[in-house]
């Protein structure tokens, strides 16, 4: 008989998870609550799953898995529910759970020590397999070490603590240490004789020795107010011992189930927030079981077995052949085995096989197993499922007082009611419970809450194991039956786990007791798809011109029939009172190929509409923007001027007319605005300032104003802080003996040259032909540049036209060095001197008064403190080049022209000043 099977819901989405790879997976999926979801199979098959002789990997316990989805269709969570775990495989030789063989075989040898573990498994009696250990396990040492590690990564990732793993091989620890402990007699009193194990459990539970010996030899009973200690016989401290390493794994289990809960359960989803959430449930459980010898457990799992196929004959079998009844269609019907009666044998109450079961367990005095089964021949005796050797005498499979035999769907099943009784009670002595309440490791503490019950406190009389079996299993029905199932059978080719054998016989019975064959019939007979009237026009409406997008007819059916007449498939449809049925999967295939074709249309058509909404939206929020953006730049500007308005609103009234006020940041658009809105200002500015000046004053202040503009700070003194005079040789105070005389002259070339006023005069020196500084004034009307003697009564020596003069340099330091420029480059280079006071800088004022008077002339150059010069000397009429280095002499006033010896190298001019 098939020893597993599976009914899953949604198991092809799930087994998906772990299929695709990691860039397909995040697709879809969130990559943290999947590795949660994931790694909690690991550990749950590590700690329920256990390897027998007929599977490596069988489930010991059954497993349903709700998996939370979002709206997206990405897990947000689970939770899981765990029946009937088969403790056996700890106090048993058969098998062993996988997670005690791993933590002796992959453990490292530091945590090995630090448990009192040995590495070697054939020390220890609850996996000790005899001879046949190298052949079933030493294969698995590699696989058990990645094993272990796989288990402790997989409890990391899914938040358990360092604590929490360490405190779960602690309890594995001390579960084979249990099972190596042997108990003794002197007398009537009994003993441990390996007393070493003691304190290696008190150091593993965290609790003391002495009390760990007392609970393994002793059983506190309280009669009222009395409390007395009752030792154990050696088969009640063997029964003690082993039914505490069963209850600890057990409590073990359901701690991890509830801690995997507590971290992938879904907290405060709220659906007008999450918006839907849809839930895939997994039901991984134990297949239907006949053993050698079939005890309690094989019952509890079989009778689970024929409540999930009662559950498949109703969805499957019962309820479709009653739908087409429903719905009016023809309809042959086609019988079926229907297990209901072995599922009232057994739970049925008052009658049922777990009522007689508790019923025995209840009644006071000492109860055995053999006068259970009596109980159940004299119930069940008319029973036709039921059978016994006392009801079959020639029945010689079956012992006298021991076994019992159901006929299951899959098959006759002998039982032995061996352990029935003692299994139901599954009675753990409160002393354990109180010794592991007391322990000092808050993990150990949490598993065993009903401790810290007083000795004297009288409590009520738990359910059996029975009775918490059925109630699940009864619950586990309802949630599927909310559910749309997906049943994933599976069948077992043979006996000896070959991948090449394939025995026919038992695949074909396995078929049969399944209700494949029935499933098939009705499949074949009906109609492989049905759909409500409103479903199926909503998906395939698109398909017909009479139904898209939204139909006139009087229902929704006429709407239907409509559609598939012009599809030609009303030969394969029949029509409920509310449902359409298809019968040929054909027409389902052609309808989706119709509406996957017309979906590409109506994907194009909706996308045009929607990039037109999309650029009409567009071209309305750029619209709007601009709008807003003219409306805030107008409100900018408009700020501004206010802003600048308020500033300098009493500006006339200020001393210094508004110069300190500080102008606001103008927006970007304004800020050549500004530039040219300073300007207009400081003009303004200047004009207040001049506008009750006389006219000589503005021409002195425009002369200024153009040479600060012209020099730009080139030269540190320009003479701009005392009045300009301008024609210094009519000055008394700098030409006293020689005013008249440059009067004289000056009034007679005007008459001749026909100029209207003098621009500027001084005296000057300059360097004759022969080598030699002489004294000259230089005279600049608005007509001409005159240089002339004053030696001799200022007799003009030579004039130049204005228009003839292309320049003017000068030198940066405190020196009154002037070159004028000429076009046919016979350059005048003089030297201002004659100031009154001394020292005084005329270069700045003649530099003005020339830019002032005449606007063609180029920017003035500054020279650098060394130059060269190429220009036609007045000297003479021959060609030179001149050197001018210009220094300045530490010490006096003077200033001192000196010309070398004319050489064919060079000619040096050297210039001294302050």
């Amino acid at each position: 008989m098939a020893e597993h099977e599976s009914l899953e819901f949604g198991k092809a989405d799930f087994v998906l998870l772990d299929n695709v790879s990691l860039e397909e997976f995040m697709a879809n999926l969130k990559l943290r609550v999947k590795n949660m979801l994931l790694k909690s199979n690991c550990v749950l098959e590590a700690f329920g799953n256990a390897k027998t002789n007929r599977n490596d990997n069988s489930s010991r316990f059954g497993k349903y898995m709700d998996i939370n989805f979002d709206f997206k269709g990405d897990p947000i969570g689970g939770h899981i529910n765990n029946y009937l775990l088969e403790k056996d495989p700890v106090g048993k030789v058969k098998c062993v759970f996988k997670c005690i063989f791993q933590l002796v075989k992959g453990a490292p040898d530091a945590q090995l020590r630090s448990l009192h573990i040995q590495r070697d498994p054939t020390a220890y009696t609850y996996i000790k397999v005899g001879g046949q250990i190298k052949v079933l396990y030493h294969v698995q040492i590699k696989r058990d070490y990645y094993g272990w590690q796989a288990v402790t990564d997989a409890m990391k990732v899914i938040g358990f603590t360092t604590e929490e793993i360490q405190t779960v091989y602690k309890i594995l620890a001390t579960i084979l240490h249990l099972g190596n402990l042997k108990f003794g007699s002197d007398g009537d009193v009994t003993l441990i004789e390996n007393s070493k194990l003691v304190s290696i459990l008190g150091d593993l539970l965290s609790t003391k020795d002495e009390n760990v010996e007392k609970a393994l030899l002793y059983r506190t009973v309280a009669t009222g107010r009395d409390v007395i200690d009752k030792q154990h016989t050696h088969q009640e401290a063997s029964y003690g011992r082993d039914a505490l390493a069963k209850a600890i794994y057990e409590r073990l289990f359901c701690w991890i189930v509830g801690r995997i809960n507590d971290i992938i359960e879904v907290k405060n989803y709220d659906v007008r927030v999450h918006g839907k959430n849809t839930v895939i449930g997994v039901l991984d459980i134990y297949g239907f079981e006949i053993f050698q010898n079939n005890s309690f457990e094989q019952f509890c799992i079989n009778y689970c077995n024929e409540k999930l196929q009662q559950l498949f004959i109703q969805l499957v079998l019962k309820q479709e052949q009653e739908e087409y009844q429903r719905e009016g269609i023809p309809w042959k019907h086609i019988d079926y085995f229907n297990n209901q009666i072995i599922v009232d044998l057994v739970e049925q109450q008052h009658k049922g096989i777990f009522a007689v079961l508790d019923e025995a367990c209840m009644n006071v005095g000492k109860v055995t197993d053999e006068m259970f089964l009596q109980a159940l021949n004299g119930k069940l005796a008319k029973h036709a499922h039921y059978t016994s050797r006392k009801l079959s005498p020639t029945d010689k499979n079956l012992e006298f007082d021991r076994d019992f035999r159901i006929r299951h769907y899959a098959g006759d099943v002998a039982y032995s009611v061996v352990g029935f009784i003692d299994k139901n009670k599954d009675t753990l002595f409160q002393d354990f419970k109180r010794l592991l309440y007391n322990s000092s490791n808050p993990v150990l503490k949490a598993m065993w809450p009903e401790g810290k019950l007083s000795i004297t406190e009288v409590t009520k009389r738990p359910l059996t194991a029975a009775t918490l079996f059925k109630n699940s299993m009864i619950s586990l029905v309802e949630n599927l039956a909310s559910k749309e199932p997906y049943y994933v059978r599976c069948i077992k080719p043979n006996e000896v786990k070959s991948p090449l054998l394939f025995e026919h016989e038992r695949c074909k019975h396995q078929v049969e007791y399944l209700g494949l064959l029935e499933n098939v019939r009705v499949r074949r007979a009906g109609f492989a798809n049905r759909q409500i009237y409103p479903r199926f026009l909503q998906r395939y409406k698109m398909i017909s011109e009479f139904t898209w997008p939204n139909h006139d007819l009087p229902s929704d059916k006429e709407a239907v029939k409509r559609l598939l007449q012009g599809c030609g498939f009303e030969h394969d449809v029949a029509y409920g009172k509310t449902k359409v049925f298809i019968r040929t999967p054909r027409t389902i295939f052609s309808l989706e190929e119709q509406r996957a074709e017309m979906v590409k249309r109506i994907v194009l058509f909706l996308q045009k509409v929607w990039r037109g909404t999309l650029a009409r939206m567009h071209y309305r929020r750029m619209r709007a923007a601009l709008i807003i953006i003219r409306a805030y730049r107008r409100y900018k500007v408009k700020s501004y001027i206010r802003e600048v308005n308020r500033r300098f609103r009493n500006v006339r009234g200020m001393k210094d007319h508004g110069k300190h006020v500080k102008w606001p940041t103008p927006p970007k658009v304004l800020r050549k605005f500004e530039e040219i809105f300073i300007q207009i200002y400081f003009r303004w500015w200047a004009w207040t300032l001049i506008k009750d000046l006389s006219p000589e004053q503005l021409v002195q202040i425009r002369a200024k104003v153009a040479t600060l503009e012209c020099l730009k700070g080139q030269r540190a003194d320009l003479g701009l802080q005392r009045a300009w005079e301008g024609n210094y040789l009519v000055s008394k105070k700098d030409s006293p003996g020689t005013a008249s005389s440059f009067t004289l002259i000056s009034s007679d070339l005007q008459r001749k040259d026909k100029f209207m006023r003098v621009l500027f005069s001084c005296n000057v020196r300059k360097i004759n032909r022969f080598n030699k500084a002489e004294d000259r004034a230089l005279l600049i009307t608005d007509r001409h540049l005159y240089k002339m003697d004053p030696v001799k009564q200022y007799k003009p020596m030579k004039s130049i036209p204005l228009y003839n003069v292309t320049g003017v340099s000068i030198s940066p330091g405190k020196d009154q060095l002037v070159v004028f420029h000429t076009k046919d480059n016979r350059d005048l280079i003089v030297c201002l001197q004659g100031m009154v006071p001394a020292g005084d800088s005329r270069i700045g004022e003649l530099v003005g008064t020339l830019l002032s008077h005449f606007k063609r002339f180029k920017p003035v150059r500054c020279l650098k403190s060394l130059s060269t010069l190429l220009f036609k000397s007045m000297l003479s009429v021959r060609f030179k080049k001149i050197f001018l280095k210009v220094s300045y002499a530490h010490q006096g006033c003077m200033y001192l022209l000196h010309l070398s010896k004319y050489s064919k190298d060079s000619n040096i001019m050297k210039y001294y000043c302050k």
